[in-house]
């Protein structure tokens, strides 16, 4: 562990000039002390000074926390080690819950597509767009705030330090949260909800993972850059504030955004660090030491730990990750019609979900080993961005993500997809349809994401393929499909032609025609998995 982030122990300046978000991570400042751990209540007065979650304002109210009790899959096998299952149950069993379009940890704001005093106008849609078709000027607006927002504390959240049974130290009534900047919230948010299991010194259970390899990795990311996206609304004065995606499906082994104006291009001197002239040349990481974390049973506190590593196509070790996904990837991924399958994980096989994160082929076969469009779109950056427990660290991260999230929207509306579409039960332990998501709080759950993007106040400028493009074969291939035809229709008169002549000759012998239509009906064979 290097060096302490001295931006963490700077005063929180104010900068809630919009509605808090509905949900953020990990909790609330004003339910970080000892008073509300011990009471397993998060109910805050309403702006502080109101009542409990608003509710004498017509607000909200303070409730019981709904737990999904249903079973989840086998790839998790403990049972009341972790601190994430059944979240946020080790933490708070109460917390506020909205009136209608009201949100945020008090109901003091509005949900996300909501403002006005009483949160009844539909605030513009944010219109995520590609980066590469941005203005000069509105992409270094957007890259100033993201820049910003390294050293910005977090107005309303921090974060615990320490594994749960030693959130509140012996013989003091200081629980162990410790401030963090709104982008390193970020990155800790991620790297929370994939960490080990604590077990103890040099101990750790590695086989889990709330936010990848299941169903809700695609809703688990959407409320993640949402937090995001709300807070540099916030950060930024500009409601309408947007994360704008990388088109990563571009193919050839060149990074067209990893350049010095955009997210950072390669050092001359060392080719795995950003350029010197990079805004983002002196980020440090959060939350990379995974084995020290283990190893000492503690949680990620924001200690800096050196510079982002990037080196875009540059693993010679594995060939198969030199190059980015192709638009023909897209085009595949977006015809699989099922969202997940059985066993709802990495293996699972014609599952849309499972084809975008990259664990099967675009179409949708599994193949053992293989990785493509997000997964691909990571492993091609051969550094940070390829360590899942550290990959937010890097910036890119969050264009990854949005293009992702964008492929996921498309699918959605193509699919008129709802609810039951989604596995209820069954799924890694964290996917399951009504599963409140780790570690966001107030709770939410994978139901509340997998909603049209309009609902959530955002929405993509992004043209993505309808099918896979036969409007542009080359001429050759339809003088094949022509040539194909002709051969095919012939045969058909030719089988034609030999069919009456066997029937005539089957109508000599009834009862040899009828055994075999006995037999045939017998065999029981089944022609559709």
């Amino acid at each position: 562990m290097l060096s302490v982030n001295v931006n963490i122990v700077v005063c929180v300046f104010v900068i809630a000039m919009l509605s808090p978000l509905l949900v953020s991570a990990q909790f609330p400042r004003v339910c970080a002390t000892f008073e509300s751990i011990v009471s397993h209540e998060c109910c805050p007065l309403l702006g502080g000074t109101g009542s409990p979650c608003g509710e004498a304002e017509g607000r909200g109210s303070c409730v019981d926390i709904t737990i999904d009790d249903l079973p989840h899959g086998q790839q998790y096998v403990l049972v009341g080690i972790d601190d994430r299952e059944r979240w946020p149950e080790r933490f708070f069993n109460r917390s506020c819950v909205c009136n209608g379009n009201f949100g945020g940890f008090d109901c003091s704001g509005c949900k996300p597509g909501w403002q006005g005093d009483n949160c009844l106008t539909r605030r513009p849609p944010a219109i995520r767009q590609n980066i590469m078709n941005m203005t000069q000027e509105d992409r270094e607006f957007f890259l100033d705030v993201l820049d910003r927002s390294k050293t910005a504390v977090h107005p309303d959240y921090v974060v615990a330090q320490d594994h749960y049974r030693n959130l509140i130290p012996e013989n003091t009534t200081e629980p162990n949260f410790v401030n963090i900047t709104i982008y390193d919230l970020f990155v800790w948010v991620h790297y929370y909800s994939v960490r080990d299991t604590l077990l103890g010194p040099g101990q750790a259970y590695t086989a889990i993972d709330f936010s990848h390899e299941g169903p809700a990795f695609l809703t688990w990311h959407r409320m993640h850059l949402l937090g995001l996206e709300n807070d540099l609304q916030v950060l930024s004065g500009d409601p309408t504030f947007a994360l704008p995606y990388w088109d990563f499906a571009i193919g050839g082994s060149e990074c067209d955004v990893c350049t010095d104006e955009i997210v950072g291009g390669q050092n001359p001197e060392d080719q795995t660090l950003l350029g010197p002239n990079s805004r983002f040349a002196d980020w440090e990481v959060v939350c990379l030491s995974l084995d020290w974390f283990n190893d000492n049973i503690k949680l990620c506190n924001g200690t800096y730990e050196g510079p982002i590593r990037r080196n875009p196509g540059g693993n010679i070790d594995r060939p198969a990750v030199q190059s980015l996904p192709e638009p023909t990837d897209v085009a595949n991924c977006l015809q699989v019609e099922e969202y997940d399958t059985f066993p709802f994980f990495s293996d699972s096989a014609s599952s849309f979900r499972n084809a975008l994160e990259g664990y099967s082929e675009p179409s949708g076969e599994f193949d053992e080993g293989v990785r493509t469009l997000h997964n691909l779109a990571h492993l091609f950056l051969n550094g940070t961005g390829g360590m899942t427990h550290a990959s937010a660290n890097d910036p890119i991260f969050v264009l990854i993500h949005t293009f992702t999230d964008a492929i996921f929207e498309e699918w959605m509306k193509r699919s008129n997809a709802t609810a039951a579409d989604y596995p209820e039960e069954d799924a890694p332990i964290g996917h399951n349809l009504d599963f409140n998501m780790v570690p966001f709080f107030p709770p939410i759950t994978n139901r509340d994401m997998f909603i049209p993007s309009d609902q959530l106040g955002y929405s993509y400028a992004v043209d993505l393929p309808e099918s896979l493009a036969n409007e542009d074969a080359p001429s050759f291939i339809w003088a094949i499909v022509g040539v194909s035809g002709f051969v095919i229709l012939a045969a058909l008169v030719i089988v034609l032609v030999n069919t009456v002549k066997r029937h005539r000759q089957r109508l000599r012998d009834e009862s040899l025609y009828q055994s075999l239509i006995s037999e045939d009906s017998n065999r029981g064979i089944h022609y559709t998995a």
